[in-house]
């Protein structure tokens, strides 16, 4: 829906989704090589290999499928790539959205809905800018 706009998946859920398809007994080492894997596609396509040498085909499969998507932190600066290589800033923003409309209870209009809501984005993209964390 928004040309040019890249698409990054969030590390944690995939990391996740990988070690649902792993024994219990090597799930550390595997989150381990997954951590020290992001953000560098070589080293994601040897973790991928590497999974699939030691049995993990399914595990193998989730890192190669989400490969693309694991990437796109990487086109941005550091301290941006570090914020959005998650979903926990977008988490929270809904987090807060639903916090301070909850506080007014029924809207007089749709209108009044829009201005909230936009008043606190706007607050929170202020917030991204001066680089302050999303509280």
């Amino acid at each position: 829906a928004f040309l040019g706009a890249s698409w990054q998946m969030c590390q944690v859920h995939v990391t996740r989704a990988v070690l649902r398809t792993v024994p219990k007994k090597d799930q550390r080492d595997v989150a381990d090589l997954l951590r020290e894997a992001y953000g560098n596609e070589p080293r994601l396509q040897d973790c991928a290999d590497t999974l699939n040498a030691r049995g993990y085909r399914q595990a193998a499969n989730t890192v190669e499928r989400f490969l693309p998507g694991l990437l796109n932190d990487t086109a941005f600066p550091k301290a941006q790539g570090k914020r959005i290589r998650t979903t926990n800033v977008m988490e929270r923003m809904n987090k807060e959205l639903k916090r301070r409309t909850r506080v007014v209870g029924a809207f007089p209009s749709e209108q009044a809905v829009l201005r909230l809501a936009g008043s606190i984005l706007r607050d929170i993209n202020e917030e991204w800018i001066r680089g302050c964390r999303v509280s």
